[in-house]
């Protein structure tokens, strides 16, 4: 069963809420203060967070800034009108999906499960290689683990999970179409947009290594050779 905690100055938002999670096996937990949610987290045993973009103390922009500077724990962000703007800056910021209020509570669990099932491992497979290793770079699909040039790297679950599609198959093309529907799954109403800001985000991570080439109007691919650990 997954816990899930609700950062959102709304009093009233939360016990209808958690009522309705808990029809899906989910526990949710409800603060109204940035400060309290922060706190609670750092306790452990949450594994997702919701982030209300409007909210007292900071906003949910610089929560989530704060909060991935000490986690990978994916984050769903409410943005108030669904502006174009707020769902950019919550993807560059980190955060791995976004909803816009007013919101139907069957999509917000639809959402969350997606992101939940994109995080949790995927099973072993006989014959399936666990280690990805390339010149500078290392994945380990099982601990979901990055090294670029012998360090560990903090990947976004988002970001590993592109990273992981693109190792799959160096030198192939993903389209954005192809990237959204790994990532995202085919019913989300997503945008080539936040393909961009991903790769964007993933590039910068993983410099100076030089390994997601872009092909103009067609997509992305990983411009390194597999090599023997």
């Amino acid at each position: 069963m997954h816990r899930i905690l609700l950062i959102d100055d709304d009093a009233q938002l939360g016990p209808p809420l958690a009522a309705y999670f808990a029809r899906f096996d989910l526990v949710l937990e409800h603060v109204l203060l940035p400060s309290a949610g922060l706190e609670r987290l750092r306790q452990g045993t949450i594994d997702a967070a919701i982030l209300d973009v409007m909210l007292p103390e900071m906003d949910g922009f610089a929560l989530c800034r704060m909060l991935r500077k000490e986690s990978d724990i994916p984050i769903l962000m409410l943005t108030a009108r669904g502006e174009v703007m707020d769902r950019v800056v919550g993807l560059e910021l980190g955060a791995d999906d976004y909803l816009p209020k007013p919101f139907e509570p069957r999509e917000l669990v639809a959402r969350l499960q997606s992101v939940l099932r994109r995080r949790a491992a995927a099973p072993i497979q006989v014959g399936e290689t666990r280690v990805l290793t390339f010149d500078g770079l290392v994945l380990d699909t099982v601990t979901r683990t990055v090294q670029r040039q012998g360090e560990v790297l903090e990947l976004t679950s988002t970001e590993f999970d592109l990273l992981q599609l693109l190792a799959s198959a160096p030198g192939r093309v993903f389209s954005r179409d192809d990237i959204l529907n790994h990532l995202r799954g085919h019913d989300a109403e997503l945008y080539s947009r936040a393909v961009d800001i991903v790769v964007s985000r993933l590039r910068k991570k993983l410099e100076p290594l030089d390994c997601i080439k872009t092909l103009r109007n067609a997509g992305y691919s990983l411009a390194l050779a597999r090599t023997t650990p």
